[in-house]
């Protein structure tokens, strides 16, 4: 693996998000390294990681839709929605599959709901969980997530497996709590949770990727003097193809750059990202 790359890891269960990044930056002797989209230490599945100038790249990813296979424990009762924190365990009667088919795919439209308390979320500069953990109580607002498909893949009483396909920023956990009160459950809380992929990004063995394959801003033309985009030189509009404001990139060949238009000026982003 290059010093400056992108790629799709596999975080196991039970380590998390940073120890994994440890792992990978001790496995490629690789010293400056990051991700996007934190998983939760149970949960499981793909992360985007990235070496070296390509850490820059993240916000310029296609990531979005998300989708997850997740199974769902009723009558487990676990202020975390999930097996880290589970204080009982409920019996509950077996239901029947239409209903819970049905408990399922009402999920998909426009959700309004409360985040998990234990959740990366900030109130007064600190984490929701660190407060949750304290014994403080925690109050968060409202948070809007789109469910585009969410579907029923197994049901072993009491264990439900679903998978959903979600905007960014969407908490699995509370879709479970969701489904559990939709089905007139009290308490269900996620016994495993596996992203299965991030936008466009899905899990190839770690395999370097084409960064001009993974952007989500569009690709533009320059006419004027490479040399100078080399240098830093200020850039003139009138030698992009594409005029519209926005992030937009270039491919010179052995590198790309992003650049930003705007009141008919052009910026420098992100220069010489080399492939």
């Amino acid at each position: 693996m290059s010093r400056d790359a992108l790629f799709v890891a596999y975080k196991p269960s039970n380590i998390s998000s940073n120890q994994f990044l440890g792992r990978l930056k001790r496995k490629y002797n690789i010293k400056k390294a990051g991700y996007s989209g934190t998983l939760d230490p149970f949960a499981k599945g793909v992360l985007i990681v990235a070496f070296g100038k390509y850490t820059s790249l993240f916000r310029f990813l296609n990531k979005t839709p998300k989708s997850y296979r997740a199974t769902l424990w009723l009558g487990a009762k676990s202020d975390s929605l999930d097996i880290e924190m589970v204080e009982s365990i409920e019996k509950i009667d077996e239901l029947r599959l239409e209903k819970m088919e049905h408990a399922i795919q009402s999920l998909v439209g426009n959700l309004t709901y409360h985040p998990p308390i234990f959740s990366a979320k900030r109130i007064d500069g600190r984490r929701a969980y660190d407060l949750a953990r304290e014994g403080k109580e925690v109050v968060l607002n409202t948070i809007e997530s789109t469910i585009y498909s969410a579907k029923l893949t197994n049901y072993s009483h009491p264990f439900v497996t679903f998978e959903v396909t979600v905007s960014e920023g969407t908490y699995v956990r509370s879709l479970g709590k969701m489904i559990a009160e939709n089905l007139g459950v009290k308490h269900g809380s996620l016994s495993a949770l596996e992203r299965l992929c991030e936008g466009n990004f899905k899990y190839q063995s770690e395999r370097k990727l084409d960064i001009r394959e993974s952007l989500n801003i569009p690709q533009n033309s320059y006419s004027g003097d490479k040399q100078g985009v080399l240098l830093g030189h200020k850039l003139d509009l009138a030698h992009f193809t594409n005029k519209d404001n926005g992030y937009c990139w270039v491919d010179f060949d052995e590198f790309i750059s992003i650049f930003e238009i705007a009141e008919d000026s052009v910026k420098y982003i992100l220069n010489r990202i080399y492939l």
